[in-house]
């Protein structure tokens, strides 16, 4: 069978992408080749091309960008079963080496030999061709796109924040950042029976976006604001203190309103990740208020339960898909994003 070409996108440095062609991958015998069809961008991914890392880890280029993407099988490895050629699927593509504790405990998003599983570290998924291992490729439900399927991952990452918060019926909950993640974390609070969700951001645009998927407050702040007034603001708004906070902007100051505005006994999730290691916190709340600030790292057995969220129709994601582009685009793309007024780009390398 004659593929074709394997175009990719590859990054090599700061505001340094290329097409390349690249050899098209042979699965091995527990992994499945994927043509791929949708590839979302992060705002990792942005990191990386204006940073040169994500979050905390600096990247060593030359690397294909993409961890966010669907396709449809066109080759299976031997010992593969439960999928064949011409399945559509999404993938799952946080490393592993499913060997250690953490892997062995279901924890795979705390593993601590990453590099001895996937090999994604170094390649992502933006190319005409992907080889991953069946056992984290999931197929689709008929009702579900492959541009919605392309959502999958960071609508996972929002269940996993609200597990991490336990979010649940009567919750009040307080969302900082309106970018995909965080309106993929308020679509699952609400989902999760939250009563009262308010959520912030710099842009009004994203926050008229929040307001058309169910958000109760939308507060619009600037970066130079003062954090007790933030905190005085969103508590009025509510009428009372959040229960759950989420920071999903990921910057010092964020994470501080995030702490300031819970209420005594409630819960902060820290989700985006800005790159910056060590923060100042008010540690006087948090201890006096026993307010419980927790990590959030990607997602962990989330994938499923985000497929059927998509399939029955209580998140849609399609809202939030706002541009896409061929892989040719793919500077435009960022500089797309760059402006603010984009939410979920999505690349069609095929």
């Amino acid at each position: 069978m004659d593929l074709g070409d394997n175009w990719a996108v590859v990054f090599y440095g700061v505001n340094d992408l290329r097409l390349e062609q690249r050899s098209i991958p042979k699965p091995s015998d527990d992994e499945v080749l994927v043509k791929m069809h949708s590839v979302g961008i992060c705002g990792s991914d942005v990191h990386q091309i204006n940073n040169g890392c994500i979050g905390f880890y600096v990247v060593r280029p030359p690397m294909i960008l993409g961890h966010e993407g669907s396709g449809t099988v066109v080759e299976v490895g031997k010992n593969v079963t439960h999928l064949k050629h011409g399945d559509r699927v999404v993938l799952d593509i946080l490393p592993r080496c499913q060997k250690c504790t953490y892997c062995q405990a279901g924890r795979y998003n705390l593993c601590t030999h990453p590099t001895l599983g996937l090999k994604t570290q170094r390649e992502g998924c933006m190319a005409h061709y992907y080889a991953h291992p069946a056992n984290f490729c999931y197929k689709l439900p008929t009702e579900m796109s492959l541009e919605e399927a392309a959502v999958v991952e960071p609508l996972a990452i929002g269940l996993y924040a609200c597990r991490r918060g336990n979010v649940r019926p009567g919750s009040v909950v307080l969302i900082i950042g309106a970018g995909s993640v965080g309106l993929l974390t308020l679509a699952t609070s609400k989902a999760c029976g939250a009563t009262k969700v308010i959520i912030t951001d710099v842009s009004q645009w994203r926050l008229d976006k929040a307001k058309e998927l169910g958000a109760d407050f939308t507060l619009k702040v600037e970066p130079n604001d003062q954090e007790d007034g933030i905190v005085r603001r969103i508590t009025s708004l509510l009428d009372d203190r959040p229960t759950v906070s989420f920071d999903c902007a990921g910057f010092q100051s964020t994470a501080r309103v995030a702490v300031k505005a819970t209420a005594s006994g409630g819960t902060v999730v820290l989700v985006g990740i800005s790159g910056r290691i060590d923060m100042e916190l008010p540690v006087r709340d948090i201890l006096t208020r026993e307010v419980d600030v927790r990590g959030c790292y990607a997602c962990v057995n989330d994938f499923k339960t985000a497929m059927e969220m998509v399939a029955t129709g209580k998140a849609n994601v399609k809202t939030l898909v706002t541009h896409h582009y061929q892989m040719s685009d793919i500077t435009k793309a960022f500089d797309e994003l760059r402006t603010g007024r984009a939410i979920k780009v999505l690349i069609h390398p095929n």
